[in-house]
This record gives C-alpha cells, structure tokens and sequence, in this order.
C-alpha cells in the first residue's frame, strides 16, 4: 500500500498521479504500485512540486510494516531505535523541545502545599449535603 499526501502543489502534478493511484480526497493518493513505479512517482513529485509540500507513506518489512518519507515538509521522520517517528517542528521555530517532563519536575516543591480539592461541588448530591436536604 502507498500513500502520498501532497499540498500546495500544481494541479498538473495531481492529475499526473491519478494515472496510478486513486485520489480518495484533494491531495490525498492511495494505491499499490511496484517498488519501481513508487520510486518513480516519488522523484517525479519531488521535481514538480514546486513551492509545495509531499509526504510518502508506503510497506516496509521492518516492525512497523511502513515507512515514510517527506518533502520540503515541517514534519520529518526520524529514527527512534528502530521506529520511525515523525517530529514536529517546536512552537516558537527554534530547536525541538522536549515534550516530556523529567520525573523530578512532578515532585511538589517542598515549601508548597499540593493543591487542596474544592471544598464544595456542584452536584446534587453536594448541593443537598451544603443545604442540609439530605433524603
């Protein structure tokens, strides 16, 4: 199964797809040609895009079952032991940040309290105790 995904690109390399994959939404490619025909597809979409942007999804025997490659795209994939990832550029444009947050983070800081749950809520059963309406 290939997959490629293509924006911003000229209409002309869309309907060039379409003599070999179907296009299942605007920009969106679906088939299974050969490795040769793919490959193929590939250079032709990496020299006619353009000012545009593509993404290549297609089988692979690894773990995954897939691969992916990319073109003038924000996301790219990367190795991750052995896994194929794809990183997002960071919010502010500068080097990638990390999304995860070190253990000693989460650890309240000594001279504050944890946060205390609200007292009172909202539901019936917290209104009727605050009211005294018990059934």
């Amino acid at each position: 199964m290939t997959v490629i995904v293509l924006a911003n690109c000229p209409a002309g390399l869309r309907g060039f797809l379409t003599r070999w994959l179907h296009e299942v939404s605007p920009g969106v490619f679906v088939g299974r040609p050969s490795a040769r025909v793919r490959q193929a597809l590939w250079d032709e979409v990496q020299e006619y895009s353009g000012n545009g942007r593509a993404l290549l999804v297609h089988h692979a025997d690894n773990e995954q079952g897939f691969a992916f490659d990319a073109h003038e795209h924000a996301w790219q994939p990367v190795d991750h032991d052995g896994l194929t990832l794809m990183r997002r550029p960071a919010a502010g444009g500068g080097p990638q940040a990390p999304t995860w947050t070190p253990v000693d983070d989460l650890d309240p800081a000594p001279d504050r309290k944890p946060p205390q749950p609200p007292s009172q809520g909202w539901s019936k059963a917290a209104k009727r105790r605050r009211f005294g309406q018990g059934r």
